[in-house]
Formats: C-alpha cells, sequence, structure tokens
C-alpha cells in the first residue's frame, strides 16, 4: 500500500489529486490510469473517487495499484545493501538470475524477494530497475511500487549512475575514454550482440584503474545500457573480459565474465537525498585483480 503524506506550497490551498501526484511523485499518465481504477484511492482513509478529488496540506493519499504476480517465493540468500520504504539495492551474485523465465523460474532475484516481502509483511511486486547479466555479480535497483520504477527509469531519472569493475585482457590504449559505438543484434543469434552502425546507440565511459600489460583492471559508467554493452564494447575494442567466453576472454583464471557492479549513484525520487551504495567485488575477482600490478 502506498502511503503519501501531502505538502503544498504555501500560495496553494487545494489542488487537484492528479495534479500533486504529478509534480510530487513524477508519476506516469499510464500510473494514474491504474490507480485511479484500483478501487482502493483513499483520502484519510476514506475511498474517493480520484478524478474528482483535491487535496491540501496534511491530507494522507492511500492506494495499492499491486498486480498479481506468478513469481513463486523462495528462502534465499539475499545481500541487501540499502532499503526504504520506497526502494532497495541487492548486492546479487554471480550466477543468479534476476528474474525468472519460462525455462528457469526459480533461483532467481525476484523468488528471493517474494519471499523476504512475505516475511516483512510487505505487498509488492518485482519492479527492477536495469538488470544484470546471470554471471554479472553486483548492485541492483529495485523498487517496491511501480511510480518508483518509472522515476528511476532512464524517462523518469537524468542522474542514475551505473558504476562497474571489471579485468580485461591486454592494456587499453589510451588508458582513459569513452566509447561510442552502435549495438545490434548478431544474427541469427538470439543472445550475440555486435557493435554495428544499424544498431542502437551506446556510449560506455572508461577508466584503466592499473595494469600489468597482460591484464588490465578497469572501471566503467554506462551512459546507455544496452545487452551485454560493456561485454561487447571490450571484446569490439580488442581487450574481452576475462572469463567471457561468449565474446571471446580467456577461460584459465575466471569461469564467467569479470565483471561487478560496484557503485550505484541516484538522487531518490521521493527524499529527493542523493544516494550512492557501494559493494567490492566477491573473492573470485579480487583474487586475480590482487596479482595485478602496474611494471
Amino acid at each position: 500500500m502506498t502511503r503519501i503524506e501531502v505538502t503544498l506550497d504555501n500560495a496553494l490551498t487545494s489542488m487537484p489529486v492528479k495534479a500533486f501526484l504529478k509534480a510530487h511523485t513524477g508519476i506516469s499518465n499510464t500510473i494514474w490510469k491504474r490507480i485511479k481504477n484500483s478501487g482502493t484511492f483513499a483520502i484519510n482513509g476514506e475511498i474517493c473517487n480520484a478524478t474528482m478529488a483535491n487535496v491540501k496540506n496534511g491530507d494522507i493519499i492511500t492506494y495499492d495499484i499491486l498486480r498479481p504476480t506468478d513469481i513463486e517465493p523462495e528462502d534465499l540468500p539475499l545481500d541487501i545493501r540499502y532499503e526504504d520504504e520506497w526502494l532497495l539495492v541487492i548486492n546479487k551474485p554471480a550466477g543468479q538470475l534476476v528474474h525468472p523465465t519460462t525455462k528457469e523460474s526459480h533461483g532467481t532475484v525476484g523468488n528471493a524477494l517474494m519471499h523476504y516481502f512475505a516475511t516483512q509483511g510487505e505487498s509488492h511486486a518485482f519492479h527492477p530497475v536495469h538488470r544484470l547479466d546471470r554471471d554479472t555479480s553486483g548492485l541492483l535497483l529495485v523498487a517496491k511500487e511501480p511510480q518508483i520504477q518509472y522515476q528511476l527509469s532512464p524517462k523518469g531519472c537524468k542522474n542514475f549512475k551505473r558504476e562497474y569493475q571489471a579485468i580485461i585482457e591486454g592494456q587499453l590504449a589510451p588508458p582513459d575514454g569513452i566509447i561510442d559505438a552502435p549495438i545490434a543484434r548478431a544474427l541469427p543469434s538470439i543472445i550475440l550482440r555486435k557493435v554495428s552502425p544499424e544498431g542502437q546507440s551506446a556510449r560506455t565511459h572508461y577508466r584503466t584503474v592499473k595494469t600489468n600489460v597482460q591484464l588490465s583492471l578497469i572501471e566503467l559508467e554506462l551512459e546507455t545500457g544496452r545487452t551485454h554493452q560493456i561485454r561487447v564494447h571490450m571484446a569490439h575494442l580488442g581487450h574481452p573480459l576475462l572469463g567471457d567466453d561468449l565474446y571471446g576472454g580467456r577461460m584459465e583464471l575466471i569461469q564467467r565474465q569479470a565483471l561487478h557492479a560496484f557503485r550505484l549513484s541516484f538522487r531518490h525520487p521521493m527524499t529527493g537525498k542523493e544516494l550512492t551504495i557501494t559493494a567490492p567485488p566477491p573473492a573470485d575477482f579480487q583474487q586475480i585483480a590482487a596479482t595485478i600490478s602496474t611494471p
């Protein structure tokens, strides 16, 4: 159940509910339609017609627009790095899917969160703001309400920053820079991607942290969020991620792509607070990174 306390500018004695919600929570038209048709919209505990209602200072708006979910709750480990009533950030281990699929409906972050919400007495659907590949570890932002997911999406949020650490083969030249190369499907594969002028725009910022020429530890920031973007861009430069056999990476040192989402930064859509959440890479990544020293 969403609960919002109304605070209006001094010049306003009241305003329509729709205008207030759009101005203060950034809801989309689609979400507004779901709110007004939910049958649960109330002001100060009384169910009312959202399209006709006005609100004033101190009013309490509540509504529930939860969609039924078929994700089965499972008691799985969760490494929660931040949580409040609106969202949470999870440190996902490598090897775990974010969302169930038709072929794999168990063991995912979604299953774990449905169980966690139930143990907390909360009713939420699963609203991941972004995705991580199965074998990419690190921070995943999940909204508890659909309007929060919308506000943190590229359409609603301009300051959402995702930063990664990766171990690549070789040494980048220049050591810092921007990769601006569109990405498309590598047909007939439904999984592989490639750099192609016919693809969608894709920009990745990178910085070399340290290198021993054979291997390099780098940090990357996504400006866009294409499927396999970092993996494709690094392979395109001739420096595939260590362990990424899908794009030509060596497998001797690690059995997955050496990629970790280590930092998320964004402005909280409800409180306005600037948040930065971090998580160190897992042990398999750190063991390799520790062997890299600039000669």
